[in-house]
């Protein structure tokens, strides 16, 4: 009884090791077919959006798409089975991910008749999301998420002050122009300060006056200055993130979540010993 349990957990730890983990031959190979399995899927999406080719080749695509899928649904299943605590993996961002990569593909067989198939025109688009499980891959990416993170609190009252800013400079110009030259109502002048102030200019809208001028001066020279300011928060984030990195990438078997010390014995989210 004992051999059996053992004989369970050794394969379980070995197909752990080359699905989650990237340190052997076997997962690093794994993981260089998943990323062209990858990157095929989503070229046959973007090739299969194209009118000439979907009727010309509608059928073949249809068949190599559902051959990636039930791919994903295998890898997919096998990271369930492998890890100790699946409903974990099924609720963090990559298990997600994976599941929105799968969905389409099986709610387009409910989806037939003429009627559906502009559902199933955007059920097929909806397999982009592919693309977000190449994170997985780039492990610089956990700086980037730590950054953003660490850095949300003063971006969000940097947008506030940008968003009180655009509102009393548009209100300004709704008061200076005239409703001929397109500034018509509050909303319409905050529009145009928006557009102004972020350097994109549609044209669409433009003051006329010589003061109206003057506050569209103002933001334009405020506008550059912004972007700067989000920019600099990020990378400052970064840095630290980078002067912090003290952890590993070995795969909880547990939970499946990494990050954890470079003398971590313990999963510090599950206990799962590593």
């Amino acid at each position: 009884m004992n051999t059996e349990n053992e004989k369970t957990k050794d394969w379980r730890a070995k197909l752990h090791e080359i699905i989650y983990e990237s340190n052997t031959f076997a997962g690093k190979a794994f993981d260089v077919g998943l990323l062209i399995a990858i990157f095929a899927s989503i070229l046959v999406v973007m090739l299969d959006s194209i009118d000439s080719y979907h009727r010309q080749f509608g059928s073949f695509f249809s068949a190599i798409e559902w051959t990636f899928t039930i791919l994903f649904t295998i890898e997919y299943i096998l990271r369930l089975v492998i890890i100790k605590h699946p409903l974990n993996y099924v609720k963090s961002p990559l298990g997600i991910i994976d599941l929105l990569a799968l969905i389409p593909s099986y709610l387009s067989v409910i989806f037939v008749g003429a009627q559906s198939l502009l559902a199933l025109r955007a059920l097929r688009l909806m397999r982009i999301f592919r693309i977000f499980k190449l994170g997985r891959f780039l492990s610089e990416m956990k700086f980037l998420t730590v950054a953003i993170s660490g850095s949300l609190r003063k971006i969000s009252i940097f947008m506030l002050t940008v968003l009180t800013l655009v509102v009393i400079l548009g209100s300004v110009m709704y008061l200076v122009e005239n409703r001929e030259n397109g500034f018509s109502s509050i909303p319409e002048s905050i529009y145009w300060a928006i557009v102004t102030i972020t350097t994109v200019g549609y044209g669409d809208i433009s003051p006329v006056t010589p003061m109206g001028k003057f506050v569209a001066s103002f933001m334009m020279l405020i506008g550059y200055a912004i972007i700067a300011v989000p920019t600099g928060i990020i990378t400052t984030e970064m840095a630290a993130a980078a002067r912090n990195k003290g952890f590993h990438h070995q795969v909880c078997p547990g939970c499946g979540r990494e990050g954890h010390d470079q003398d971590a014995k313990f999963c510090k989210y599950c206990a799962t010993k590593l």
